[in-house]
C-alpha cells in the first residue's frame, strides 16, 4: 500500500513538473528580466521544433505593415485604411495593386519568391544593420549587444482583428534608438532584427470604425536611401533619400527601446 502511495505521489510530482516546466529561452529571459512577462509577439520562438505548419503572417497582418505615409500624417484626426497605400486628401487609401511583405521588401528589390537564406544572407541596405535570429536567447543577446545594457524593453502593436479603417487619436514619440525585430513570413521561426540609422519610433493610438481602440507601433525613417525605389514611388510618388517615410509595425513584430523612455508603453 505504501508503495502504491509513493507511485501515485511520484506521478503527481512528474505531472506538476511537466505543467510548470519552462523552456531554456524563457529561463534565460527571466534570468535577465525577472517577473517580466514574455511579449506574445515572441511566443513563436518557444516552439520546440522551431517551425510552424503554415505561414505566420496572413493578409490582414501584411496590411498592417504595408501602409506607407509621411511623418506629417501622424496627427489626431488623420484617417488610415490599412494596406499598401498613398495619401488622397485627408485619407490614406490602399494601392490598386496589392503587394506582400513590405515590412522587409522596402529595403530590398522586389522578388516574387525569396528563400530564407536569400533574405538573411543578402547584403544590408544603406544605413541598415540586420541579423536573423532563430531563438529567444540569440535575440536577447543581439539587442543587449546593440544597446550595451539590459535596461531595455520590447513594445509592439495590438491591431484589432477584422478592422482596417482607423482614425488617429494620439501620437507619442517613443525613441530615436530602436531595434525592430520582425517575424519573417516563413514556416521556420526566424526573426529579422534590424536597426536603421535616423529612425524615430512612435506609439500611435488609433480608433477603429467600430470604436475599438488600439495601439500601433510606427517607425519613420529619415534616411531612406536604401529603400525600394519602385515601392516608394508607387506609394508616395517620392524617390529614396528625399523625405522621411513612415509605416506601421504589425502584431508579429516588436521594437526594442531604452526602458526609461517607455515605462507605460509595454505591450
Amino acid at each position: 500500500m505504501e508503495f502504491a502511495h509513493l507511485t501515485v505521489l511520484s506521478l503527481f510530482c512528474l505531472a506538476f513538473v511537466g505543467i510548470t516546466a519552462t523552456s531554456p529561452g524563457e529561463d534565460y529571459w527571466q534570468s535577465i528580466w525577472p517577473n517580466t512577462p514574455l511579449p506574445k509577439t515572441f511566443s513563436d520562438l518557444l516552439i520546440p521544433n522551431g517551425k510552424t505548419n503554415s505561414l505566420p503572417i496572413k493578409t490582414e497582418e501584411l496590411n498592417q505593415y504595408s501602409t506607407l505615409f509621411f511623418e506629417h500624417d501622424l496627427h489626431p484626426g488623420k484617417k488610415f485604411v490599412l494596406g499598401n497605400s498613398h495619401p488622397v486628401g485627408n485619407i490614406i487609401r490602399p494601392f490598386r495593386k496589392s503587394r506582400q511583405g513590405v515590412t522587409d521588401s522596402i529595403w530590398l528589390a522586389n522578388k516574387d519568391e525569396q528563400s530564407l537564406e536569400d533574405f538573411c544572407y543578402s547584403p544590408t541596405a544603406i544605413a541598415e544593420h540586420k541579423h536573423c535570429v532563430s531563438s529567444l536567447k540569440s535575440m536577447i543577446d543581439e539587442v543587449i549587444s546593440h544597446f550595451g545594457t539590459t535596461k531595455i524593453k520590447a513594445i509592439s502593436s495590438n491591431f484589432a482583428q477584422n478592422q482596417d479603417q482607423y482614425v488617429v487619436e494620439e501620437v507619442k514619440k517613443v525613441s530615436e534608438n530602436a531595434v525592430m525585430c520582425h517575424r519573417l513570413n516563413f514556416e521556420n521561426v526566424v526573426f529579422n532584427c534590424h536597426q536603421v540609422s535616423k529612425t524615430t519610433a512612435y506609439m500611435v493610438s488609433l480608433v477603429a470604425s467600430d470604436g475599438t481602440k488600439t495601439n500601433a507601433l510606427t517607425v519613420c525613417h529619415h534616411d531612406t536611401r536604401g529603400m525600394n525605389p519602385e515601392l516608394l514611388y508607387e506609394a508616395l510618388q517620392v524617390t529614396p533619400g528625399t523625405v522621411p517615410v513612415c509605416h506601421f509595425i504589425g502584431n508579429k513584430a516588436a521594437a526594442w527601446v531604452p526602458n526609461h523612455i517607455v515605462d507605460n508603453l509595454r505591450c
